[in-house]
């Protein structure tokens, strides 16, 4: 059991493959491996089952594992770190579906929450969509050199693609809606996409997210508790769709976010971009 949990890495596969780029000990990397992957889900396991209450299925809960039939078609985009002890490991992880491998496959892992018909009606004329899911990163690597180099790797990855709009869904935690009536308000008044990209929730799952009105709660104070990842996104240019998804497995609230491509290299992100593939310091 204890193999089946494990976030380690074979060091000399490893060699044997490129990363996108390095920090230190730190590297970004598209998996190239089966055992990268349950290294991946490992990680998963981790974060998402043991430290946010998800609930395991018989079948997750035996393997230690986040595991579902998406992974098998999806990249697998990971910071691995080098430094402990000799055995490298992963650290941090997202997972990548572009919408020329969805459209072949099962289609896209947040269409069982939102309609998604407004984005590929925008694809048509803007580049491809890519699908961000299953974002984690170890606790003790929740800082600025981490976060940066998963940016990095996904900004090489758009470049490599010729993708037009990045999307996903964005967790609040625990399923009460109400318990975050601010945060979500905040975001239905503030960074509600326009009606092009505005993806909907699916209406037997519908939680409206204008809970208050504009001017009744402390919109700063919203802004600061949202979750790190929320406030990546927001900075990088992101809107939110129409309504929340109450994710009782995962134990979150949900909210959709979609990312232009072109609005992201105007802003922050330009940066990951220009670089994305430079080479990196030894």
């Amino acid at each position: 059991m204890a193999s089946t949990r494990s976030t380690a890495v074979c060091a000399a596969h490893l060699a044997t493959s490129p990363h996108l780029h390095r920090a230190g000990a730190l590297e970004v990397r598209i998996a190239t491996s089966e055992a990268e992957i349950a290294a991946a889900q490992a990680l998963r396991y981790r974060i998402f089952y043991e430290e946010m209450g998800a609930r395991p299925s018989a079948e997750v809960r035996r393997a230690g594992r986040d595991v579902d039939a998406y992974d098998p078609i999806c990249d697998h985009l990971l910071v691995i770190d080098h430094g402990s002890e000799g055995v490298p490991h992963v650290v941090g992880t997202y997972r990548l579906l572009r919408q020329v491998v969805a459209s072949l496959h099962r289609g896209f892992y947040s269409a069982g929450e939102y309609d998604l018909a407004p984005l590929f009606r925008a694809a048509e004329t803007g580049g491809q969509l890519l699908e961000l899911g299953r974002s984690c990163v170890a606790p003790e690597y929740r800082n600025p050199t981490t976060i940066s180099l998963l940016w990095r790797g996904i900004a090489s990855y758009l470049k490599t693609h010729d993708i037009g709009y990045l999307f996903g869904c964005a967790s609040l935690p625990g399923t009460d809606p109400d318990a975050h009536a601010a945060a979500l308000s905040y975001l239905y008044h503030r960074h509600l996409a326009p009606e092009p990209l505005r993806a909907r929730a699916l209406a037997p799952h519908y939680v409206p997210m204008d809970r208050l009105p504009p001017g009744s709660y402390d919109e700063r104070a919203a802004a600061r508790g949202l979750p790190a990842l929320i406030k990546g996104y927001l900075r990088v240019g992101a809107h939110v769709g129409d309504g929340a998804f109450v994710d009782r497995q995962f134990n979150t609230v949900d909210v959709f976010v979609v990312m232009p491509v072109e609005e992201i290299t105007s802003r922050y992100f330009d940066r990951f971009i220009r670089n994305a593939h430079a080479n990196d310091p030894a």
